[in-house]
């Protein structure tokens, strides 16, 4: 059976707010965490950006459950080896609960520190050498390593779970799906796409995790749902590499006055009708995904966990 989780916004919320769902998720019965890692929200109106690392050392002491990044960028804004000790001491405060999900990243994010910002084909590759710096380092020696995008010289980390940290690699397209399959511990995704999992699977993945997340807008009106998530997540429905490549948030609120309404509503099931969260939940159990994560960006919280309680997640069981 799938496992469902809950999918904690840095974007939209605040480090308590995010303390306080996760709280409210594990109550509910949501059997996982995930948490985004960004500098900035992708827009204004989102308005949040709490460092992810705070956040999941007080997670460790608020809630029981197992927690993933997704993703982190451990590549150009933040250097391998310091993502290697945030998530060695991440996996002890959760007492060996945690998965470092990473990804290429993007410019709204990584351009902060005045960097520039690759192809494609570079990104790849130097999220390889970083995946490689962080394992290395996980497995509690001195190292020095002289990589062609990372220099690491006489470091050791000592505060170490018992078990090396799970990686799991990101990928929305089939050449970073492909590295997630050869190199990852599992595959992150946030579309119900069939053959992606497949790509996945054949380039290595096997029988690994599948993670996906997927974002709902629960309000009793639904044309205020779709307003909502239009106006807060517009930036879902852009085209092309454009979550890449634009490097504001302001250039997210400008490229969104290009999307519809309608184009969100197909993308964020809004309302609070259970049978439509079932269903867009079953197109990613029918893609192949093991853990979905569900991401409320509505604003009536109590009446998302009640509905998914009590008639949404019986349903998966």
């Amino acid at each position: 059976m799938a496992s469902i989780g809950y999918f904690l916004s840095c974007e939209q919320y605040g480090p308590k707010e995010l303390v306080a769902q996760a709280r409210a998720a594990e109550r509910a019965g949501f059997e996982r965490l995930w948490i985004s890692d960004h500098f900035h929200p992708w827009n204004d109106e989102q308005g949040q950006s709490p460092f992810v690392w705070s956040v999941i050392g007080a997670l460790s002491e608020a809630v029981s459950l197992p927690v993933t990044t997704a993703v982190t960028c451990p590549t150009v804004r933040i250097h391998p080896a310091v993502i290697a000790q945030a998530a060695a001491t991440a996996a002890v405060q959760l007492d060996g609960r945690f998965i470092l999900g990473v990804g290429s990243g993007e410019l709204l994010n990584e351009h902060v520190l005045g960097d520039a910002w690759p192809s494609v084909g570079e990104r790849l590759a130097m999220l390889e050498e970083a995946v490689d710096v962080i394992r290395l380092l996980h497995e509690g020696e001195q190292i020095s390593h002289h990589g062609t995008y990372y220099e690491v010289q006489e470091a050791r980390i000592y505060t170490l779970p018992d078990q090396p940290v799970p990686i799991y690699v990101s990928g929305f397209g089939p050449q970073a799906t492909e590295l997630a399959g050869r190199i990852g511990d599992g595959y992150c995704t946030v579309m119900p796409d069939g053959d992606l999992v497949r790509t996945f699977r054949e380039s290595g993945g096997g029988d690994k995790p599948v993670q996906a997340g997927m974002k709902v807008c629960w309000e009793p009106d639904r044309e205020a749902a779709i307003d909502r998530a239009h106006r807060l997540w517009g930036n879902d429905a852009l085209p092309g590499q454009l979550a890449q490549t634009l490097p504001r948030p302001q250039d997210f609120a400008d490229a969104m006055t290009l999307v519809q309404r309608e184009q969100v509503a197909e993308t964020i099931v809004c309302g609070d009708d259970p049978d439509d969260h079932l269903e867009r939940v079953r197109q990613y159990l029918d893609a192949g995904v093991d853990e979905v994560y569900v991401q409320q960006v509505g604003g009536d919280h109590e009446g998302f966990f009640r509905g998914w309680s009590e008639k949404v997640l019986p349903q998966l069981r």
